[in-house]
């Protein structure tokens, strides 16, 4: 499509939104219904897609792209008619006769702007709420994952007249040319230097934006930890999608008192999960391509190897890394790394860690092992992210009952679940005052109200 192509689709979404149909509750119920349909019955096409963009093994996939998306929306149709309901509120005794209620309705035509890293998951979960809330809906997928792009225009073409959902080509400057157009919302999730672009796009037409980010994601590991167990957890959660997660943990801060022990403990994790060669082992997917991986080949440099090291670039591997002795000036450090590099910092009171992650942007997830629950709260309330996780890493992306989201430097707004519901609704505020029922106490000429006015406010 050109450019004046993507003005027409948007106000043919717009015209088609006008008309009130996305409104009914019947008519949401059965788009999900046709997106559930329509994602099982091309779950092989699927799977090989996202296993030609990444590598991704047919469990990982399903775990982490469709099986995800089948139960979201298996949560929205459990749930939809009672988050789209009024909610009554209470209304003050100054405004006696009245009633208040919140009105939730839908925005209007909505563009959502995914990533290549989970490249059906994070254009799909989106949409789920998008279509939920009642909006229609332009989804722009990422060129860097080709194959399940073109297999998402295909799904959505099948399921939805573009009037209504529309998926475009997957072109960088299709972006641009989608950021000239004013939508109702916008939905980004990606890298923090292209978020603040979206958002300045979207200040152009005072559009609200949800921006799922990124950042350096802390996992700590302090002296009272099983040490099994937080290896086996670190290891999953490091090098699922070959560490191209938004909250895989970013940097590892260890006590050094039990560094060494540790790092045996995920030496032997990866051989277990992995086998003694992962690239031979079909279960561990490959860099999306050839510009990420130089960029991660070279930051193989910056630090002393105590794991992995090993990289093939006709291959697109890197093998499960850890790296010591770093320095504090290394992109290892600033950059977010968004690969299978782990750097390891040893640390020796957790006050350290604390103002560390402090004196840094706010990451999108932290993750801290120990067994005491009295040094888990002290590390929640003296630290911020978007999410946390205690004695594990990833899982509270997975609960659609706990709201996703970044903070500061790693995004703005949340989803997954009703947190998706109220992100794609406006919550629209209604007083319906009684007709009859009529009081002139709030009506000029005010004389000597203004005491009784005082008390009534009080």
């Amino acid at each position: 499509m050109a450019a004046h192509d993507y003005h027409h689709l948007v106000n043919l979404q717009k015209a088609f939104f006008n008309e009130h149909i996305t409104r009914e509750i019947p008519f949401r119920l059965c788009a999900l219904d046709r997106l559930a349909e329509g994602i099982a019955s091309r779950e092989k096409q699927l799977l090989e897609a996202l296993q030609a963009d990444l590598g991704k093994s047919p469990f990982e996939s399903y775990a982490t792209e469709i099986g995800f998306l089948l139960h979201e929306i298996r949560t929205f149709k459990n749930n939809l008619q009672r988050w789209a309901s009024d909610r009554r509120c209470p209304t003050p005794l100054f405004l006696f006769g009245a009633q208040s209620r919140i009105h939730y309705e839908p925005y209007g035509c909505v563009l959502i702007i995914a990533p290549w890293n989970y490249p059906l998951q994070l254009a799909l979960s989106p949409l789920v709420g998008a279509i939920a809330a009642g909006n229609c809906a332009i989804v722009k997928p990422s060129g860097e994952a080709p194959r399940t792009a073109a297999a998402l225009q295909e799904l959505i073409g099948e399921c939805f007249e573009e009037e209504y959902v529309a998926v475009t080509d997957a072109r960088r400057e299709t972006t641009e040319e989608l950021l000239q157009e004013r939508f109702d919302y916008i939905f980004y999730t990606g890298g923090v230097e292209y978020g603040r672009h979206v958002m300045q796009a979207a200040a152009q037409h005072l559009t609200p934006v949800t921006l799922e980010l990124g950042g350096k994601s802390p996992c700590i590991v302090d002296d009272d930890a099983h040490l099994p167990t937080a290896a086996r957890r670190i290891v999953w959660g490091k090098f699922l999608n070959c560490g191209q997660t938004c909250v895989a943990p970013d940097y590892l801060m260890v006590h050094r008192h039990i560094q060494q022990p540790l790092i045996e403990h995920i030496e032997r994790e990866i051989l277990r999960q992995y086998g003694e060669n992962p690239q031979l082992n079909p279960e561990y997917p490959r860099i999306v391509n050839e510009r990420h991986f130089e960029r991660l080949a070279a930051l193989l440099s910056h630090g002393s190897t105590l794991l992995g090291g090993a990289y093939d670039p006709t291959d697109r591997y890197i093998a499960p890394t850890l790296l010591t002795d770093i320095d504090p000036q290394s992109p290892l450090l600033s950059d977010e790394i968004f690969g299978p590099i782990l750097p390891v910092i040893p640390f020796d009171d957790i006050d350290d860690c604390v103002e560390y992650v402090n004196q840094r942007e706010k990451p999108l997830a932290l993750y801290y092992f120990t067994r005491s629950r009295k040094r888990a709260r002290y590390m929640i309330q003296h630290t911020s992210s978007g999410g946390a996780c205690i004695n594990d890493t990833i899982l509270q992306t997975a609960n659609g009952n706990l709201p996703f989201g970044g903070i500061g430097n790693s995004g703005m707004g949340a989803y997954h679940g009703r947190a998706s519901f109220e992100t794609f609704s406006h919550r629209r505020g209604v007083v319906t005052s009684a007709q009859r029922l009529y009081s002139n106490f709030r009506i000029a000429p005010y004389g000597h109200k203004l005491k009784w006015l005082k008390r009534i406010m009080k």
